[in-house]
């Protein structure tokens, strides 16, 4: 293998590609990033088994051929090369030479016999612009349970209803839900994307603008766009059926501004318990609207915001981190909050935004 290829471009591939990389001990090539050199481009692939991912940048190939490098060493290497310019690659007798004007840099290659194959997903398919892709994740992952006892709510759950895309998440002592408008959108029974192959997701993803193709079948799912190919594995399972525990009615209704809604929360949380315990007080005949926390060793506070309140009186208890975690995604200036008993869920969505709803269970006192 000989090539010459700009060094940005190698460079967040390999970036891109080496938090992917595995550390199997019994597959110890999983680790390392290959390296295929074939008509005018660089192929970048590595794989965990669980996830994989395959770059593609254009490049002067001189002389095909496959490489197989230590990730970690290869990210060491190209985030200490600060000249901007291209950078020639040399396989020699088992090494690859790493040349740029001032540097030269020998590392040695690993057998590349035993790297994996990427699955090629084949199966149902749609197209979505990154963004919303992205933004539909981000909205609803941090509510998925993080161990994966129950791996099925361990995941991100998506499905289409018409024209919207629905991202689902649960831990079951909080719920969000997000509904994207797609044209065109085939019938999606489910997917359930693990959680802990979501970050990767949204790092590879996160930056890039343009549409993504999606594809999945009951085992696989693909994600790809600009010389970038990403597969995940899913999830075989059924996800609860969430929307029978969502309320039809509510007895207690709060308007509130998300900011004053914030700052109170991260005031009240210096005084929350251990158990990030806060409690909440509404009574709309009184036109109160307040949030209370104590803490033995550090005091208490009890904080006021204006709101607009209709319904009758009611007190509960609630995870401080699990109202917090919401408020990113509600595209909203004001939030509404919607009550029954001290016993049921709470539910957030914000005023002029019904495409992302919010769950939460009181605690009990």
């Amino acid at each position: 293998m000989k090539l010459e290829i700009n060094i940005e471009k190698i460079k967040n591939a390999i970036n891109l590609s080496e938090k992917i990389t595995g550390k199997n001990l019994t597959l110890p090539i999983l680790s390392s990033i290959l390296f295929i050199a074939s008509g005018k481009s660089l192929k970048l692939r590595a794989t965990n088994l669980s996830v994989g991912v395959e770059i593609e940048i254009p490049a002067k190939i001189e002389r095909e051929g496959v490489v197989a490098i230590s990730g970690s060493i290869l990210s060491g290497v190209f985030s200490n090369i600060i000249q901007n310019e291209n950078v020639i690659l040399n396989e020699e007798d088992g090494n690859i030479i790493i040349q740029t004007k001032k540097s030269k840099i020998k590392l040695k290659c690993q057998p590349y016999e035993d790297f994996p194959t990427i699955p090629q997903v084949e199966g149902q398919s749609f197209n979505i612009d990154s963004k919303k892709l992205v933004d539909g994740i981000k909205s609803v992952y941090y509510s998925s349970a993080v161990s994966d006892i129950k791996p099925e709510i361990s995941s991100v759950y998506i499905y289409s209803n018409d024209e919207d895309l629905i991202f689902v998440s649960t831990d079951s002592f909080r719920l969000a839900e997000k509904k994207i408008k797609i044209k065109d959108l085939p019938e999606i029974g489910g997917i359930l994307i693990p959680f802990k192959n979501i970050p990767e997701i949204l790092r590879i993803f996160g930056d890039n603008t343009g549409d993504i193709k999606v594809c999945f079948n009951k085992n696989q799912i693909s994600m790809s766009m600009d010389g970038i190919y990403f597969t995940s594995r899913v999830i075989d399972g059924v996800f609860p059926d969430y929307r029978q525990i969502m309320p039809k009615e509510n007895k207690t209704e709060a308007v509130v501004l998300k900011q004053d809604l914030l700052n109170a929360l991260k005031l009240s949380n210096i005084f929350s318990d251990k158990f990030n315990q806060l409690n909440l007080s509404i009574k709309p005949k009184e036109k109160i609207f307040e949030i209370y926390s104590q803490n033995s060793n550090v005091g208490e506070n009890k904080t006021g915001l204006d709101a607009a309140l209709t319904g009758e009186d009611v007190e509960l208890s609630f995870n401080y981190k699990y109202f917090l975690d919401c408020l990113s995604s509600v595209n909203a200036d004001s939030m509404v909050l919607r009550l029954n008993e001290s016993n049921r869920p709470m539910v957030i969505s914000g005023v002029s935004d019904g495409s992302f709803t919010y769950l939460i269970m009181p605690m009990n006192r």
